[in-house]
């Protein structure tokens, strides 16, 4: 194994796996903790996909060094801790607290935070995150319902986090090369700094950052900063590049999309696919949390859906409608009511003939997932950047596209399907 990632959620995971796979590497993705004992697939890169994102910070520290004892004793050169390239997390964590945990087991002094994604419009500038031209404390993301991101300046937020020293390396001495990088970095870990947030606008400078990190035991960041670290092992003649293939072989069954994020990209992609004639279901959370409305008749209202297109089932609400919600049940009971719904609804399909669904949101593909009883998934063909179909290869029988909430254009829902061959089992 020469990259083991701990990744905080599904939807980042799978983002991951595409990139490294993209890159070369032979990827498998394992879901949840691994099992005392538990043997890891033999693979170039193996990414452990949990659901820590959202939860104390103990248990995120708790889970991720679990999960990188066993990518180690796998056998892993490098350990790369995959976060959101929109830096999700509060001033309880869960970032800061698992860097500096990961950095105690690997021994490491210094290492980067760059969630940098220019192919998604995430960049980092002067140690600022932007999504798109607007800073990240002006982007949706603000009112993200669990982790809204008010302050665009990472090294605040990651020093809000954490006891360790955090810094910034700026551009400049990223566009100085591999060999100029380095040296900021040396000064950085002599001036007593542990994490450095580093500056990145395009490809061309992950690549830089990745090469200038090659002999970092523990790297952070998102899944642009891959590309760099995937590219050291292929220069070494370690790997061999190929292309990601167009269409992917899905067991036969019927399809469905299941929606949980309420972020701006999903709102839009609900909409154009009902504009394109899938038929929605909208789901009620008061509904849901009075018994109006049960998972069994969710799936019923699917089952029926007999036309062409996939049905689509959306708690996805606007900000405005979803402070409402959380006012009257709670933040975390609203979320886990929604959450418990979809998972369910997912078990009620599964067993009556849907074998292809696609997700959206990582809170929510990660529950859904678990319910499934998935625990690993090979990668497919990219839909959107950041966003392969997969399948899954120990659990049951199942494509799968998992999608994080602010990922894909708004023709998502409507042009995922079209990558999907129907010949049954490989």
């Amino acid at each position: 194994m020469l990259i083991g990632s701990v990744a905080d959620d599904i939807t980042g995971a799978t983002d991951l796996c595409l990139m490294l796979t993209r890159a070369g590497l032979r990827t498998v993705q394992v879901i949840g903790v691994p099992r005392a004992g538990a043997v890891l697939p033999v693979a170039d890169a193996v990414v452990i996909a949990l659901k820590s994102r959202t939860i104390p910070a103990q248990a995120a520290v708790d889970m991720s060094v679990i999960a990188a004892k066993a990518l180690l004793a796998g056998g892993a050169e490098q350990i790369l801790f995959k976060y959101c390239s929109t830096f999700d997390s509060t001033d309880a964590g869960n970032i800061g607290p698992v860097t500096a945990a990961l950095m105690d087991l690997t021994g490491t002094e210094l290492t980067i935070a760059c969630p940098a994604f220019p192919a998604n419009g995430r960049t980092v500038y002067q140690g600022h995150l932007f999504v798109g031209d607007k800073l990240l404390s002006d982007s949706p993301m603000k009112d993200h319902p669990l982790t809204p991101m008010r302050d665009a300046n990472l090294v605040q937020v990651l020093g809000r986090q954490t006891a360790l020293t955090v810094g910034l390396v700026a551009l400049d001495a990223v566009r100085d090369g591999v060999q100029g990088l380095r040296a900021a970095f040396a000064a950085a870990r002599a001036a007593g700094q542990a994490i450095v947030v580093t500056d990145a606008v395009t490809d061309a400078d992950l690549l830089v950052i990745g090469s200038a990190c090659a002999d970092m035991k523990l790297v952070t960041g998102g899944s642009g900063i891959a590309m760099g670290l995937a590219q050291n092992f292929a220069a070494a003649g370690r790997v061999k590049t190929g292309a990601l293939p167009l269409t992917m072989q899905a067991p036969s069954g019927r399809s469905v999309v299941l929606a949980g994020s309420c972020s701006q990209a999903t709102l839009g992609q609900i909409e154009a696919a009902r504009d394109a004639g899938f038929p929605v279901l909208h789901l009620d959370a008061c509904a849901l949390a009075s018994g109006q409305q049960t998972p069994a008749q969710i799936a019923d209202w699917a089952m029926a859906q007999t036309g062409p297109l996939p049905p689509v089932i959306a708690s996805s609400i606007a900000p405005g409608g979803l402070a409402d919600i959380q006012a009257q049940l709670g933040r975390a009971a609203s979320g886990d009511l929604i959450e418990r719904t979809l998972s369910n609804v997912a078990n009620h399909l599964c067993a009556n003939g849907f074998s292809r669904f696609l997700i959206a949101g990582g809170e929510t593909s990660g529950a859904v997932v678990a319910a499934l009883g998935v625990r690993s998934l090979k990668i497919g063909p990219e839909i959107a950047p950041g966003v392969p179909w997969t399948r899954c290869i120990d659990g049951p029988d199942l494509a799968l596209a998992l999608k994080s909430g602010n990922f894909g254009g708004p023709d998502f829902f409507v042009k995922a399907w079209s990558l999907l061959t129907s010949d049954g089992a490989e």
